[in-house]
């Protein structure tokens, strides 16, 4: 394969590069001329013109919600959540409404470059299936929750199907599973301690939306005297299996607490900003120490899964709240996108970077067009120009999802027709 390859570990790019796959890994990465003399045989594809680099990694995302895609945008959080968003998932949400919506996603997110996302939704066991049906590499983190939904009656029956999922998926090649405690504001001590004791007893993640709001915040303190965080620390649900998504608020014992327990953040600029919720320091974080990567959200409040576009708005927002042109530069927010996500996830032993011996997850951007040239410097190129636009290609362990801009295991028109469908079965049920 022709072209500049990304190393996000070094920041850097070799020019004129080729790398072998056998079998979904890396098995050689040298100048192009190398590769073919010692794969003479092999198959190839020549790109000329194009960036190949690691693909992207949405590590937070509620991939159903597509189908809810701007319905209810321009409301703060909790109005949002309590007044639109669970009214019409009780009226709407299905197996079959999940099965839908994830494969709208997984089209939106292989067109835009993402080769793995983490999904916390309802009926796991959907989006499990589609993914793994269709290739996509993925950390499913099944719902706790103390109320009750379509999925599950109450919180020992959450623990009872999350754990099956668990089992079912346990030797998957693409597929991990996670505990997903939606909020300290909806799961029980009880319930975090269980968590806590399984997550250990059979090796899982623990994925919990957490500091997500200042209302969060001081309900907790009026409530338990002390910070979400702070409570999560003391029931022991905070270690580096935890993955603490939002964290918009958070101040200097917060921050310790982090570094003391080595838990992870994923940051979601582009939803919080919308929602109008708050800020996380990713760049502060990232300088500590923390481990940080990227999430877009759910479509219904960030509107897009298209994580080029968030870690582009990482790496401004950092600017400006920094109030410093510096901060989370280029190479940063990329790194985030790729190799911290599959840190984050705890799959940078298989993935995140174009590395001998990890899985062939890449994408291919093709730099031929005006908005893409010149390429002074092919990390700010993807960072700050419509990258996304431009993936033409796309693998998952060596097998091409997308060539030349086109979805190769879905049909297309039929999804959107899927979709439309939804559109007026929702609006149906909104008007009744």
């Amino acid at each position: 394969m022709d072209g500049d390859i990304s190393r996000t570990e070094a920041a850097s790019t070799l020019n004129d590069h080729a790398i072998a796959v056998q079998d979904g890994t890396i098995i050689a990465l040298a100048p192009r001329e190398q590769i073919l003399a010692d794969y003479p045989d092999a198959a190839h594809t020549e790109l000329n013109n194009h960036i190949l680099m690691p693909g992207l990694i949405n590590a937070h995302n509620h991939t159903a919600m597509t189908l809810l895609r701007g319905m209810a945008d321009d409301y703060p959080l909790m109005e949002w959540l309590e007044q639109h968003i669970w009214p019409a998932e009780n009226r709407c949400i299905s197996y079959d409404f999940v099965r839908d919506g994830t494969e709208l996603g997984i089209a939106e997110m292989l067109l835009s470059g993402t080769t793995c996302f983490s999904d916390m939704y309802f009926f796991p066991d959907a989006t499990a299936a589609v993914a793994e049906k269709l290739g996509m590499r993925a950390q499913i983190n099944f719902p706790i929750f103390e109320m009750a939904s379509a999925w599950a009656q109450n919180a020992e029956e959450y623990f009872d199907k999350g754990l099956a999922l668990s089992d079912e998926y346990r030797y998957s090649p693409l597929i991990n599973t996670a505990f997903g405690p939606h909020a300290p504001y909806t799961v029980s001590d009880s319930s975090f301690e269980r968590i806590v004791m399984l997550a250990e007893e059979i090796d899982c993640n623990i994925h919990v939306h957490l500091h997500e709001t200042a209302f969060e915040v001081a309900s907790s303190i009026e409530q338990y005297g002390i910070s979400p965080i702070a409570r999560l620390n003391q029931l022991g649900a905070l270690s580096p299996r935890t993955q603490a998504v939002h964290m918009t608020q958070l101040n200097t014992e917060d921050t310790k607490i982090l570094l003391d327990t080595g838990a992870s953040i994923i940051h979601c600029p582009t939803s919080n900003v919308k929602l109008a919720s708050g800020y996380c320091p990713a760049a502060d974080l990232l300088d500590q120490g923390v481990r940080v990567g990227l999430g877009t959200d759910g479509a219904a409040s960030n509107n897009t899964l298209n994580l080029f576009e968030t870690l582009r708005s990482a790496a401004l927002l950092a600017k400006h709240q920094a109030a410093d042109a510096t901060a989370l530069n280029a190479s940063q927010a990329l790194r985030m996108a790729t190799l911290g996500g599959a840190e984050v996830l705890g799959i940078d032993d298989i993935t995140g970077s174009i590395t001998i011996g990890k899985q062939a997850d890449m994408i291919a951007i093709d730099t031929h067009s005006p908005a893409m040239q010149p390429v002074h410097s092919a990390i700010s190129q993807l960072v700050y120009t419509e990258a996304a636009s431009a993936v033409s290609h796309v693998w998952i362990a060596g097998k091409i999802k997308v060539s030349n801009r086109q979805l190769v295991d879905i049909d297309l028109e039929a999804l959107l027709a899927k979709s439309q469908w939804w559109r007026n079965t929702i609006a149906k049920v909104e008007n009744t």
